[in-house]
């Protein structure tokens, strides 16, 4: 090899690293926007108490936090069309601290509205950084968009955890503590974060003739694959702490849940590589139902274990389907992963009102049956799905 060439090797090896390393900051960031946005489930149970609201009461404000990601459509439309990186980081501070004022509400009333700017400032980071965590990832897009999704989910399934300890330690109003690390790391990776060219005027309109068929079926067999994880993270915790068990170890169940699902986030990434995206979300989706059923029915040590495959199995759909969604609208990558994550998202949070329902006039139990059937229709729904 000549020197030519291994000057060659060199600079793409470095590349790789910058690549990989700008992907990595990415992924840090993502920790802490969707840690902050989304650690209300770990202390729900203590919220509810302070503000004096019946179980029933914890649909509304979860489907609150999350119905903000709707318009992830509308700001991956802007994040398009205006390029840059200003939205990233306007997202993770507006979930940073909307979510440190959480433990200072003094009613229900105060609460949505706050909750609500979470949602939406979740709306505004996503689009952009899913753009950028792609085009770092190269020609592995399934497995680079796994990694950057890896932040995110250990952001979800580790806050929770964290909250549950502070408001243990020193009530609700310390949650303010939860804010800091964002409001630190954002200006000091501001450098690393991908820059998004504008497209104000687009060379290829979108072709919603041609899109809207299979982006209605991904639409919908995601809603209900949010249900089910928003309706577990919303109910099971409830469920624990109902029966005598602690704020902390109630959070665990959460934490178990989302942290092993990373497993899942990374595997089902690489497996759509290697056998396809339609047979791979056809096995995890069939699993998280059948494993929800066994959850339910089988007592002891037995259902951590369960809990933990059920995490796999739920997340293993989620890079799969973001995918899918970008490649609908090869026009728009940004709207396609919008739609697919944030719609989504947000009628599956407003479908949480109705499991609220569910939990006043059957059980908690009664919730978790109903996820079952929802299971078993996306189960259906993803044999539609393009490939």
């Amino acid at each position: 090899m000549s020197a030519k060439e291994i000057d060659g090797e060199k600079t793409r090896a470095n590349e790789h690293q910058v690549f990989y390393g700008r992907l990595a900051a990415l992924s840090w960031l993502h920790f802490l926007n969707d840690g902050s946005a989304n650690f209300l489930p770990g202390v729900l149970p203590a919220l509810l108490l302070h503000l004096k609201l019946h179980v029933g009461f914890a649909g509304t404000i979860m489907a609150a936090l999350l119905i903000g990601q709707a318009l992830q459509a509308v700001t991956g439309w802007l994040a398009d069309k205006l390029g840059g990186r200003k939205f990233i980081a306007l997202g993770i501070l507006g979930s940073s601290i909307s979510g440190a004022l959480i433990g200072f509400v003094p009613s229900f009333g105060i609460l949505i509205p706050l909750l609500v700017i979470i949602g939406i400032s979740n709306a505004f980071f996503h689009p952009q950084a899913l753009a950028g965590a792609r085009r770092l990832s190269q020609e592995r897009q399934g497995f680079g968009l796994s990694l950057f999704l890896i932040g995110g989910e250990i952001g979800r399934g580790l806050w929770p955890f964290f909250a549950s300890l502070i408001v243990s330690n020193w009530g609700l109003r310390a949650l303010w503590l939860m804010a800091i690390p964002a409001l630190i790391s954002t200006p000091l990776l501001w450098n690393a974060l991908p820059v998004q060219s504008p497209k104000p005027h687009r060379e290829t309109p979108i072709a919603w003739g041609e899109h809207i068929r299979p982006m209605t079926l991904l639409v919908l067999f995601s809603s209900l694959r949010a249900l089910m994880i928003f309706g577990i993270i919303t109910y099971l915790p409830i469920l624990w702490h109902n029966r005598g068990y602690s704020l902390v170890e109630s959070s665990s169940l959460i934490s178990v849940l989302l942290v092993v699902g990373i497993i899942g986030n990374i595997g089902g990434g690489h497996l759509s590589d290697l056998f396809g995206r339609k047979r791979v979300i056809l096995g995890a989706i069939l699993s998280s139902t059948v494993l929800l059923t066994l959850f339910i029915l089988i007592p002891g040590f037995w259902r951590w274990a369960i809990l933990g495959l059920l995490g796999i199995s739920l997340f293993a759909t989620l890079p799969i389907s973001l995918v899918i969604g970008q490649n609908i609208f090869p026009e728009n990558p940004s709207l396609g992963s919008g739609i697919a994550l944030g719609v989504s998202n947000g009628i599956g949070a407003a479908a949480l009102i109705l499991l609220g329902l569910v939990a006043i006039h059957v059980s908690l139990t009664g919730v978790l049956w109903t996820l079952v059937g929802v299971g078993t229709l996306a189960t259906i729904l993803s044999l539609t799905l393009p490939e």
